[in-house]
């Protein structure tokens, strides 16, 4: 593993640097060629060195980088307004990342009951398994011992329930609760959709009691799924899945740091003048980028082909799950977010595709993550199956 000194050691890095990136590809310091399914975890929703992307940034670093939000910056004004002509929202708050975006969303619904004048209504139901963050509220939301340890009292106010249990929802949900906060698939805990009847019980639920509803779709949003966002497959004519609160970044910034918190004017309009800000979040950098991502993520057919790609891969998947039994027991996931259902461990399968020179992400419940871009092609996809087989295969050669 490589080490540097003078760097946090927080991370456990394999001794690999890349100095060039191209579509799914990534190149490294010695000039070997790695297929990227990992996507710097979902971030880079277009690949590596997008030409619309590269155009963009490459024009507005010429022009303006930073101005604070003290001034108009019409690049932000001009991607919140498609944000809330694509979605649900009616308000837009921009930041730096996923985590600061749930935090706004985190403000945003309890700053909502406090200015109805329900001071004490502060619990935010979350659900074992998730992961909203690194920060010490989003810690305490995601409620997993391993992050929690060592940084003092969980901050209060977060409830955690098993997930999938509706009868341990229900038996939480009183006068002080203020919102619950879901992922439509959770990333970290191991590509664990939420089915979609569900999302719609939650929805009624909180519309009964008063409560508002939070996804972060930090992970699942901007056409990871095959949707725009992934909670869009639950809704029904006449009966939506839509939340009140919505916590977005990764992909909808390509590989640029870029959040966003999106919200109803219901939901949004007790955060008035002082009640959050940023110093960074929404600075010209980020917008032209967001909006250079938007036009191609909304592009006519786009979020089809993806679907379409998708499902050429789950088929392919399939039969290395039927090749390699000892290695792989299922599918699970949505879109071009899937994960491999591991029967050996997942760490182990992970280090094989990474000598077949193939990036993937490790998660929760034994899962190993793969999360292209969605502009890969059905050729991309053949590469990177066939090094996943050469990868499987040498595990296997190890094991006899």
């Amino acid at each position: 593993m490589s080490k540097d000194n003078s760097i946090y050691n927080t991370f456990a890095r394999p001794d690999i640097t890349f100095v060039r990136g191209e579509g799914v590809r990534l190149f490294t310091d010695k000039g070997e060629e790695y297929i990227d399914f990992a996507a710097g975890i979902a971030v880079n929703s277009l690949g590596h060195v997008h030409p619309h992307l590269v155009k963009t940034l490459t024009e507005q670093a010429e022009k303006l980088w930073h101005v604070s939000n003290l001034f108009e910056i019409p690049d932000q004004t001009r991607l919140a307004e498609r944000l809330v002509e694509a979605t649900f929202a009616e308000k837009v708050f921009f930041t730096n990342s996923g985590t600061e975006a749930l935090e706004c969303a985190i403000k945003t619904a309890r700053h909502y009951h406090y200015d109805r004048g329900d001071e004490e209504r502060i619990n935010i139901i979350t659900f074992e398994g998730a992961f909203h963050g690194r920060t010490l509220a989003t810690i305490a939301a995601g409620g997993q011992e391993k992050y929690l340890e060592g940084f003092g009292p969980k901050a209060p106010g977060f409830i955690q329930v098993p997930f999938g249990d509706w009868d341990a929802l229900l038996e939480v949900v009183n006068d002080k609760t203020a919102a619950l906060l879901i992922e439509p698939i959770q990333g970290e805990g191991g590509l664990r959709p939420v089915p979609y009847n569900e999302l719609r019980d939650m929805r009624k639920l909180c519309d009964d009691n008063g409560i508002l509803l939070i996804y972060d779709e930090v992970q699942t949003g901007v056409g990871r799924t095959g949707k725009l966002f992934a909670h869009e497959w639950a809704n029904l004519e006449g009966q939506s899945a839509a939340p009140d609160i919505m916590a977005v970044a990764k992909g909808i910034g390509g590989g640029f740091p870029l959040g966003a918190c999106l919200a109803t004017e219901a939901a949004a309009r007790s955060m008035g003048l002082g009640t959050h800000g940023t110093t960074f979040g929404g600075n010209p950098l980020a917008m032209a980028v967001g909006n250079a991502v938007l036009d191609v993520v909304l592009e006519d057919g786009f979020l089809i082909e993806v679907q379409q790609k998708a499902q050429i891969f789950n088929q392919k998947l399939g039969a290395l799950v039927d090749a390699y039994p000892q290695y792989i027991k299922g599918i699970r996931g949505e879109g071009l977010m899937l994960g491999i259902e591991c029967e050996a461990s997942n760490l182990a399968i992970k280090d094989a595709f990474l000598e077949a020179k193939l990036l993937t992400v490790p998660a929760g419940a034994n899962v190993l993550r793969l999360l292209p871009p969605l502009t890969l092609s059905e050729d991309d996809v053949n590469e990177g199956i066939k090094r996943m087989d050469e990868g499987l295969a040498a595990l296997a050669a190890k094991d006899k």
